[in-house]
C-alpha cells in the first residue's frame, strides 16, 4: 500500500470512530444550520479534527482543504476531507454516510479513500495501482447499455440548486426509460464508491464541492470506469457536475444527457 493511502486509511477509520460513537446519541447534538436545509453538527467538526490530527503528524507540511475548517496551506500535496458526507442522513438516523479522503498532486487525484463507518467498508484506490473493497479488487460493471441499468443520482433541493431543477428533472425523464431503476441515497462520495464496485452502473449529480466527490472520481477511475462532467469534458471538479459510470453506459448516459446542459 502506498504510504499515503496507508495514512489515509488510518485517518478515515479514525474519522469513522468518531462519528460511531454518536450514532446513537443524535438528540443530544449541537446542530447548526449553515444555509436552509444544509446542516453540520459537532459529530463533523470533530470528525475532520480527528482526520486532521492523524495527517498531520505525518504529513505536517501538506496542504489540507476540508469542508468544515477550509483551506490550511502548505506544500504541493494537498489533502482533500469531507469528514462526513451525507450529514442529514446521519442525524436522521439514515444509515447511508461516510468519510472522504483524497490527496491531490499537481492538479491530479492520486490517492482516495471512501469509508462507511456502520458497514465498516473500505473502499481505497492508489492511482495506477486499481480499486479496492476491503483489500479486495473491485470493478465496475460489464453492462453494455443503459438497458436495465441501475443508476445512483442526486436531488437538487437547496435554495442555491433550485434554478438546476428544470435542467435536472429533463435530464431524469431522459435517463429512467429502460433502466432497473434510480436511486438516491444522499452521499456522492459513497454512490461513486458503489459505481466502482458495480453496485450501480452509473451515477450523475450537478453542483457538488470537490470534497464530495474527489476520493470517488479515483475509485471509479482505477475500477475501470469513466468520468467527467456533464459534457464528458474533465471540468467536473471545478463544476460539481458529474457523470461517472462503466465505459458503454458512460457514453449512454451523455447521449440522453446532452440536450439538456445548456444551462446546467
Amino acid at each position: 500500500m502506498h504510504p499515503m493511502l496507508n495514512i489515509a486509511v488510518r485517518a478515515a477509520r479514525s474519522g469513522g470512530d468518531f462519528i460511531s460513537r454518536y450514532i446513537d446519541r443524535v438528540d443530544s447534538l449541537s446542530i447548526t444550520e449553515k444555509s436552509r436545509n444544509d446542516f453540520v453538527s459537532e459529530v463533523d467538526k470533530g470528525a475532520e479534527k480527528a482526520i486532521i490530527d492523524v495527517i498531520r503528524k505525518a504529513y505536517p507540511d501538506h496542504s489540507i482543504l476540508a469542508e468544515e475548517s477550509g483551506n490550511h496551506k502548505g506544500n504541493e500535496y494537498e489533502w482533500i476531507i469531507d469528514p462526513l458526507d451525507g450529514t442529514t442522513n446521519f442525524l436522521y438516523g439514515f444509515p447511508q454516510f461516510a468519510v472522504s479522503i483524497a490527496v491531490r498532486h499537481k492538479n491530479r487525484i492520486t490517492q482516495g479513500v471512501v469509508y462507511n463507518p456502520l458497514s465498516q467498508e473500505l473502499f481505497s484506490a492508489s492511482r495506477g495501482e486499481g480499486a479496492q473493497l476491503n483489500g479486495r479488487r473491485i470493478r465496475v460493471t460489464p453492462r453494455k447499455s443503459l438497458e436495465g441499468a441501475l443508476l445512483g443520482t442526486g436531488i437538487p433541493y437547496r435554495d442555491d440548486h433550485m434554478h438546476l431543477m428544470d435542467d435536472y428533472l429533463a435530464m431524469l425523464k431522459a435517463l429512467v426509460p429502460g433502466t432497473a431503476g434510480i436511486r438516491r441515497p444522499g452521499s456522492a462520495a459513497l454512490d461513486l464508491a458503489f459505481v466502482a464496485a458495480g453496485r450501480l452502473d452509473g451515477f450523475w449529480e450537478m453542483d457538488l464541492n470537490i470534497w464530495d466527490i474527489a476520493a470517488g472520481v479515483l475509485l471509479v477511475e482505477e475500477a475501470g470506469g469513466l468520468v467527467g462532467d456533464l459534457s464528458g469534458g474533465m471540468d467536473y471538479l471545478k463544476t460539481g457536475n458529474i457523470v461517472a459510470a462503466n465505459p458503454k453506459v458512460f457514453k449512454a448516459m451523455l447521449q440522453k444527457i446532452k440536450p439538456f446542459i445548456k444551462k446546467a
